[in-house]
């Protein structure tokens, strides 16, 4: 176990990240937080952890445990800790920012689960209360469940984590607590006494339970920050940490707020941008995906929007100046403003607040969103959809089954093919002139991700919108409810499915309003009233 050369009740230790990572012994546990795109990420800690392996080949056997996931796509965040030996055991909540170490996941060079990110980020908060796990409704009915995989990801992990309980009549997927002995945390300022702050940070994440979880563990709790400040310097509202849970502190001058910005006070909430300033959204088929999918907001809604073509739909309403008719959520924290699209995705520009992670997932998880939109790598007949395995990639599934599990609608968004597709819009019709050489509806998705069987057992409301053609999910699986205007129904979307698919009896033509290039104009909105359900 990590050890430390001061007392608890002494202030905490200055060092450089080379020196602070060398208090991590072979065989430790280590929780590290952080999001894709640089968000929070402690880099330093990080590139010092990977490089110390390198040269010492060791400390080896680490069992490493992130909620989110952690890098750029590039060799960034935990890629810097992609070395055979290095790690043991990885649970966690994404693995698709971090290319190589997910292909070493794939490959079994060491055993590999996969969490839904918002029971990872609430089980820290259960760690620091000492309390046995996460007691929750999500992932039953996908691979989380134990009667499926069990989040497990390949062959060489064995060991059952997850367990199904019984409580009060209905069943619960039961997550177990860990031991953590060290923690990489990260904010802006921390003081002499440790007290750290997140002013420049656009994301407050989960950096207070995993600093709570591992000082009561009797670990070590490392935080990276920009700036240190005098003691007694800061304002005790800002403070997101306090000193009494943090042990050592590396300061790094060259910390980014994202691997995009050096510091963007619109992300952060310490300014107001104009949205007329964001980078303009051209006509394609992935915004022909989001317009049509943001018809199905209706005035008042609370949403969410996952990474990849769903989150377009922040994009299409901020040029729509439709932004201020309901409110735009994300995983990490942010309610209000919009949504970034890409490899930062979980910041917003404008964000109205910024809060811990677990309690946003605690909204969710209880039924607190609308309308969610999240994309897809498969959908199977069925209606099940996959985002998380295929095609031997592990990219993990983040928020999604939180968030797909508790929306009152769920609206996937995606392409109907991909690699190489070419629909192209415009006049008012949809021109199909190559088909992508990947399907994206299949017999059965590798990985249930989402399931409908338990969606309509949860009478949940459940679209998939692609570029050409809307399915609902019904009674017995998918049923077309729309097609776009220039596609033929038969040739260009049933005869890829095969006999499957029903249609429905009043069959429609999407808005040709979604295939021109201007804007869609405000009476193309929803009003109606949405209907809730009960996870």
């Amino acid at each position: 176990m990590a050890s430390l050369t001061r007392t608890r009740r002494g202030r905490p230790e200055f060092l450089t990240a080379r020196e602070a990572v060398a208090l991590i012994d072979d065989g430790d546990t280590v929780a590290i937080g952080g999001s894709g795109g640089g968000l929070l990420e402690p880099d330093a800690l990080l590139k010092a952890l990977g490089n110390r392996f390198r040269t010492e080949g060791s400390p080896g056997g680490l069992t490493l445990v992130h909620t989110t996931g952690i890098g750029d796509r590039e060799g960034g965040g935990m890629d810097h800790l992609a070395h055979r030996g290095l790690a043991r055991r990885i649970i966690a909540g994404n693995w698709g920012m971090a290319p190589a170490t997910s292909a070493m996941a794939a490959a079994g060079e060491f055993e590999a689960y996969n969490f839904p990110q918002g029971v990872m980020s609430q089980l820290f908060r259960d760690i620091a209360a000492g309390r046995p796990g996460v007691l929750t409704h999500v992932g039953i009915g996908t691979f989380c469940d134990p009667r499926l995989e069990g989040g497990r990801l390949n062959d060489r992990t064995t060991e059952e984590l997850v367990q199904v309980v019984s409580l009060r009549g209905r069943e619960w997927l039961f997550y177990p607590s860990l031991d953590i002995d060290v923690c990489f945390i990260r904010g802006t300022t921390a003081d002499e006494d440790g007290n750290i702050t997140c002013e420049q940070e656009a994301a407050r994440l989960e950096m207070l339970a995993i600093a709570q979880a591992t000082r009561n563990c009797g670990g070590v709790v490392i935080a990276q920050v920009k700036y240190a400040a005098q003691r007694g310097s800061l304002d005790p509202r800002d403070v997101v940490v306090p000193g009494l849970c943090v042990d050592v502190v590396v300061v790094n001058p060259a910390q980014r707020q994202v691997v995009t910005h050096e510091y963007n006070p619109a992300f952060a909430g310490a300014a107001k941008a104009a949205l007329s300033s964001l980078p303009p959204f051209p006509l394609d088929q992935r915004k022909v995906v989001a317009r049509r999918a943001l018809r199905e907001i209706v005035d008042g809604d609370i949403v969410n929007l996952g990474v990849g073509i769903a989150d377009g739909v922040a994009a299409v309403a901020a040029e729509e100046g439709w932004v201020d008719h309901f409110t735009l959520t994300i995983e990490q924290g942010l309610v209000g403003g919009v949504p970034a699209r890409g490899v930062i995705f979980g910041v917003a520009t404008n964000p109205v607040a910024i809060l811990e992670q677990p309690a946003q997932f605690d909204f969710y998880d209880g039924g607190g969103l609308d309308i969610c939109f999240l994309g897809f790598a498969e959908i199977d007949l069925d209606g099940n959809v996959n985002v998380s395995k295929f095609g031997g990639r592990i990219v993990g599934t983040g928020g999604f089954v939180n968030i797909s599990q508790n929306a009152s609608t769920v609206v996937f968004c995606g392409t109907f093919t991909a690699g190489g597709l070419q629909a192209v819009p415009g006049g008012g019709r949809l021109d199909l002139r190559a088909e992508g050489r990947h399907r994206k509806f299949v017999d059965k998705v590798e990985q249930v991700t989402f399931s409908a069987a338990e969606a309509r057992r949860r009478g949940q409301r459940v679209l998939y919108v692609t570029e050409r053609a809307v399915f609902e999910l019904g009674p017995d699986g998918l049923v077309l409810i729309e097609v776009a205007p220039g596609v033929d129904p038969r040739e260009d979307v049933l005869d890829l499915l095969g006999d499957r698919v029903s249609v429905s009896g009043s069959l429609s033509v999407m808005d040709s309003a979604i295939f021109e290039d201007r804007p869609l104009g405000a009476g193309w909105r929803r009003r109606d009233t949405a209907v809730r359900v009960t996870p």
